[in-house]
């Protein structure tokens, strides 16, 4: 598959299921992401991989924070994340370890966020599924505490990774009023 073909084709799944990518597929998806641009070449990236048992302690750390956020909060609806959490395959964290520097802070999530897109790309070449997810979870110190990763780290991507159950929409944005040209 060519670039502009698989930018142009590739969309979000909307459900994945088994199999996960293998070790190679995933080590080969997080080398596409390390190749994006990177202003002062700081490497801001940084990656947890959630197999089985890292996704089940990512889902009690999700679950906390429910609690505490809503603590009149309806099991069902606990159980419900919890499962949903479980049911992807796979989960990289992607997250941007900030370097004070004269590079902003801006560019080194930029840069972070430019290496997801290559992994997405990566992934859909591939032939997999991928999703990319933030929410509350993203922001949370304890859930980050669980990852290993710093309270100041920005969590700038779960990226769920699987076979296709349910394949998301392919939406073209309307092109009109997005470019002046000078």
């Amino acid at each position: 598959m060519d670039l502009p073909t698989a930018i142009e084709s590739r969309t979000s799944a909307f459900k994945l299921k088994a199999p996960a990518p293998t070790r190679a597929q995933v080590e080969q998806i997080i080398r596409a992401g390390i190749r994006a641009p990177d202003h002062g070449r700081l490497r801001p990236w940084r990656f947890v991989v959630l197999e089985e048992q890292g996704r089940a302690k990512f889902g009690d750390a999700v679950v906390q924070l429910l609690r505490e956020k809503n603590p009149d909060i309806a099991p069902e609806r606990l159980e419900t994340e919890r499962t949903r959490l479980l049911h992807t395959p796979l989960i990289i964290v992607v997250a941007a370890k900030i370097t004070k520097t004269r590079v902003p802070e801006i560019e080194q999530v930029c840069a972070v966020s430019a290496a997801v897109q290559n992994m997405l790309l990566t992934a859909h070449a591939m032939g997999l599924g991928a999703m990319w997810k933030t929410g509350p979870a993203a922001h949370d110190a304890g859930v980050k505490q669980v990852l290993g990763l710093a309270p100041e780290d920005h969590i700038v991507a779960f990226l769920h990774l699987g076979a296709i159950e349910t394949p998301g929409p392919l939406v073209t944005a309307p092109e009109d009023g997005i470019t002046t040209w000078i």
